[in-house]
């Protein structure tokens, strides 16, 4: 199997690159191929030592004769280029209405055109919107409420028009919050370790209730690689981790591993539109190829968190 990984020096795209290489996928791969453009949150230095095992080339998904090319040669895709940040969205939706959706319509294209064995999308369950009571399940409604979900949730629905039209051999992943090394410094918990690192208060939107579901994103990946083989084309599968706290409390546990006190916690003017609650149920998951959460909250939050004080230079704000 030759593997085509999009958006592959990005946090959760690298974090596959790196497993897959490794072996620790059991993918039976004749060579990968990453196309990433590198833009603001992908970084060569995502990759590590699998830098040297793959071929890596600097491009864009919206580049439809670099992409009709590439899947002309390969036999798998996964799609985990994306604008990604819901704050950048609210700024400035137009990068993220190319990428998250022009993007994909070319990936989808080229499939259509010269063949795959399977494309695997990397959605999010935000395109669920805000969840009240119970869990999201894969045939909800989708109610996005930012920028950076709608385009989300606007290429989940073209891949299924497509899947319907031409019957390409396509499934969506819709994940909770991934954490790990090697996430950009945007993101919340890079953000409370940069904060603490530097003496610099922690922002938290609002009263910090706000609830989210994290999984680590060495399950993620893991959980990707098996549906690649064991997920049925057409489908969709949430992927959940153990844990829902809020985000206030999250940042109470970083304080804890890292010794420090409430004072250190700002309270800032909330977000625009901010989503109080996601949360997915993933027994479809479950019940197609078993629990694929393994690393416990707190024991992968505290190895981050040691990740992370190795290598501040993941904690420069944009240091792409």
């Amino acid at each position: 199997m030759k593997l085509l990984v999009t958006g592959g020096a990005g946090f959760i795209g690298s974090c596959f690159t790196r497993m897959a290489v490794s072996g620790e996928l059991n993918l039976s791969l004749s060579g990968i191929t990453v196309l990433d453009a590198l833009t603001y949150s992908g970084n060569l230095k995502n990759l590590d030592t699998a830098l040297k095992e793959i071929e890596f080339i600097n491009g864009n998904i919206c580049d439809s004769k670099l992409v009709q090319k590439l899947v002309k040669t390969h036999d798998v895709i996964v799609n985990f280029a994306a604008e990604s940040h819901v704050d950048r969205s609210i700024e400035s939706s137009r990068e993220f209405a190319i990428t998250n959706f022009l993007g994909v319509q070319v990936l989808c294209d080229a499939i259509k055109k010269y063949g795959i064995d399977r494309y695997i999308q990397i959605s999010t369950d935000e395109v669920y919107g805000s969840v009240k009571n119970g869990y999201s399940k894969e045939t909800d409604v989708l109610e996005p409420n930012s920028p950076y979900s709608a385009t989300k949730a606007s290429a989940d629905l073209l891949i299924y028009s497509y899947i319907n039209t031409y019957k390409l051999p396509i499934l969506i992943t819709r994940s909770s919050n991934n954490y790990g090394p090697y996430q950009n410094s945007e993101k919340l918990i890079p953000t409370v370790i940069s904060s603490l690192s530097n003496n610099r208060k922690i922002p938290i939107y609002g009263n910090g209730q706000n609830l989210r579901n994290w999984i680590h994103v060495r399950d993620n990946c893991f959980t990707i690689s098996k549906l690649i083989s064991q997920g049925e084309n057409g489908e969709i599968y949430n992927i959940a981790g153990e844990t829902e706290i809020s985000n206030l409390d999250l940042v109470k546990t970083i304080l804890t591993f890292m010794d420090r006190d409430k004072n250190c916690i700002e309270f800032v003017q909330d977000r625009k539109g901010h989503d109080f609650r996601y949360a997915i149920d993933n027994s479809k998951l479950i019940r197609k190829i078993g629990q694929q959460s393994t690393i416990d909250f707190k024991q992968g939050l505290k190895e981050t968190i040691d990740w992370y004080l190795a290598n501040p230079e993941w904690l420069v704000k944009n240091h792409y």
